[in-house]
Order: structure tokens, then C-alpha cells, then sequence
């Protein structure tokens, strides 16, 4: 029997849910009641986390105890780095962050079963353990030595010491800081859905996780901001910008970055993203990436009337910070981990397996031919 349907469950409300709101027709993002523009420069990853975690700001004691536990846990065991060790360097990141994450479910004896142990400490162990793993994997792919995380470092300002090996300046620290708070969390995006649905199995907090990274893979959610980098490059030069787009409108073809599944107006993110571009750019005096997005963003307006999304700025941004574009995703992932570890504790606590049906659209009333008859 035929029953209405949405394309994509487009529009189609499944939950409720106390950690954001993403209001596409007023371009709002809020975390837990507070806009992203309060929040974003004003409060670190780690009290962003502990409020969506939560669900208040911490005390100052509170976000000492946080700090600490990553810490704690932000070093790579000896047997996970042997496990990382032995993966293929050039497979795509995702696929390895996917891989080890699972690997790192296996190690951690305290979640590795269903819903019954899974605690904020749990939340904690994870993220702080996927920034590390990340920057691992990618020192891997360079035939470099593995950078142990420092010990007074932040989380954000740790990871891009990890990754390239020395600390970070104030300004490029702070703004990666604001980056992640930027990309914590954003409703029931694919990849989080992803995780409710094998967390509404019971099944442990990693494989939720694993999941979820396993969506963002795909070209349609996580790789936009990489796409934008690589038309930059081709592109160059700021006086070539406005040519090379609305060439590609007159071809039909799609300028990443741009429009968005829920956003009428533009990302707020993007507005943030676009300042702290700047910033990094002014500090580097390397200039010619904001200019061309600034053309690009003009020519987008006028020609078609779209905004820029979170992906369109944050791909500069993340370049300027020295990070590879083929790491734009899994940096999406060292932030958004936090969200879904929150998305996955709120239906733990609430939880009814998601069984959703579909519209059988195929043959009736056939009939049986025995084999030896066909």
C-alpha cells in the first residue's frame, strides 16, 4: 500500500532533541540556548564541549577537571600506534580515522560494550583520542615520527602541535579554537543521524561513532571545504576569480560552498569563518586566498543570489593554518566527535530503536516457477 514519503526525510521531525538548533530560514546556529556568535571566540572547545555534554558552561573547576582528563587520555597507546603503524599510509584519511577509531574501541575495555558503561568520561576518552589519532595518520603518510601530545597545551592549540611538530602562535591557535567550536555540532546532519541509528541498537559508543565517520566519508557531506581549496588553487590569482565562476555557472556546474540543505540565508558560521580568514591573512601577509573568496563570494551574490556556507571560508582558513586539504574532513570529525558523542548519550537516555518503513514499490502477485522449470 503506498504511503506518503519524503525525499531524503526531508522536513520530517523524528526527535527532540536539547542540544542545538539550526534555523535555516533566520540563519541561527545555538549550542544549548546560546547563539554560535556568543559563543564562537568567547568560550573554548573545551568549555563548548562541556556544555553540549552537559548542558551548561562550566565552572572554573569543572573545566579544570576536563582539561585534565584529556590529557589523561589524549596519548596514543603503544598498541594503537602499532595497529596505525601497520594500515596503509595512502589510503583516504577518513577511511583511516574510520578504521582506528574502531581499533581504539577495542582497546578501551570500559565502552567497548553496549550503552551500560558509556559516561561523559567515555565522551571525553574519544575525543581527546581522535585529535591525536588524526595528526598520527597524517605524520604517518609524511614517513614522520609520531609528536606524543604536549603537556599545557589546549586541545586545539595540541592538535596543530601534533600535527606539524611545533607549537602553534597565539592568533593560530585561537582561531582554530574557534573553528571547532564552529563545527561542534549541527542538528541531525547525516553523519550524526548515522550514529543515533546504530545507537538506538545499543550497540557500544565506538561503533555509534565509527558509523557516523563513516557517512561523513562521503563526497555529498564531509568533502565540500576540499573541494573549495582545490578551486582556489587552480584558480590562482584574485583578478582571474570573477571569470573562472561565472564560467562555471554559464557550464551549469556546481561552485562548492555555496547554498545549503537547511540554510535560507547565509550560514552564520560562515560570517565568523570569514573575519577570522582575514585575521590569519593580515598576521601571514599571505592575502590572495581571502581576495579570491571574497570576489568568488560577490560573483555568487550578484550572479545568482546564493550565499556562502560554513565550507566556503573554512577551506582558506584551514590552509593558512598550514593544515593539507585531504585533512579538511577529518578535522571536521576532530570537532563534530563531540556532537555526536552528545546526540548518542541523549538516546541512550531516551532510547527506542529507529525502525523506520519504506514504500514497497515493486512486484505483486507473481508466480512460482520451480528451478527445474525455468
Amino acid at each position: 500500500m503506498a504511503t506518503e514519503r519524503a525525499e531524503g526525510l526531508r522536513g520530517i521531525v523524528i526527535n527532540d532533541s536539547k542540544l542545538s538548533l539550526v534555523d535555516g530560514d533566520a540563519g541561527r546556529l545555538i549550542y544549548r540556548g546560546y547563539p554560535i556568535e556568543e559563543l564562537a571566540g568567547n568560550v573554548s572547545f573545551e568549555e563548548s564541549a562541556y556544555l553540549l555534554w552537559h548542558g551548561y558552561l562550566p565552572t572554573p573547576v569543572e573545566l579544570k577537571d576536563l582539561k585534565a582528563s584529556f590529557r589523561l587520555t589524549r596519548p596514543l597507546e603503544e598498541p594503537m600506534k602499532r595497529i596505525m603503524r601497520t594500515l596503509p599510509k595512502g589510503a583516504q584519511p577518513m577511511s583511516l580515522l574510520r578504521t582506528a577509531v574502531s581499533a581504539a574501541g577495542l582497546l578501551d575495555q570500559k565502552s567497548d560494550r553496549a550503552n551500560e558503561n558509556v559516561t561523559h568520561e567515555a565522551c571525553e576518552r574519544m575525543t581527546a583520542k581522535v585529535s591525536s589519532i588524526i595528526a598520527a595518520q597524517w605524520r604517518l603518510r609524511l614517513d614522520e615520527e609520531i609528536v606524543d601530545p604536549h603537556a599545557t597545551l589546549d586541545h586545539a592549540a595540541n592538535f596543530l602541535f601534533m600535527l606539524r611538530g611545533e607549537e602553534p602562535s597565539d592568533l593560530e591557535a585561537e582561531v582554530f579554537d574557534t573553528c571547532l567550536v564552529l563545527h561542534l555540532d549541527h542538528g541531525y546532519n547525516a553523519s550524526t543521524f548515522t550514529a543515533l541509528i546504530t545507537a538506538s541498537s545499543l550497540s557500544d559508543i565506538y561503533s555509534a561513532v565509527a558509523s557516523a565517520l563513516g557517512t561523513l566519508r562521503g563526497r555529498l557531506h564531509g568533502g565540500a571545504n576540499t573541494a573549495v581549496m582545490e578551486m582556489l588553487q587552480e584558480i590562482e590569482r584574485p583578478e582571474k576569480a570573477a571569470a573562472y565562476v561565472k564560467d562555471m555557472l554559464d557550464k551549469k556546474l556546481k561552485v562548492m560552498g555555496f547554498g545549503h540543505p537547511v540554510y535560507k540565508v547565509i550560514d552564520p558560521r560562515a560570517n565568523i569563518l570569514k573575519v577570522l580568514g582575514h585575521r590569519l591573512a593580515e598576521e601571514s601577509g599571505r592575502t590572495r586566498w581571502m581576495e579570491m573568496c571574497e570576489v568568488i563570494e560577490k560573483v555568487m551574490m550578484d550572479e545568482k543570489g546564493i550565499p556562502c556556507n560554513v565550507d566556503f571560508y573554512s577551506a582558506p582558513v584551514y590552509h593558512m593554518l598550514g593544515i593539507h586539504m585531504q585533512l579538511f574532513t577529518p578535522i571536521f570529525a576532530l570537532s563534530r566527535v563531540v556532537g555526536y558523542t552528545a546526540h548518542i548519550l541523549e538516546q541512550y537516555a531516551n532510547n527506542k530503536i529507529i525502525r523506520p518503513r519504506c514504500n514497497y514499490v515493486g512486484d505483486m502477485d507473481r508466480t512460482f516457477v520451480p528451478i527445474e522449470e525455468r
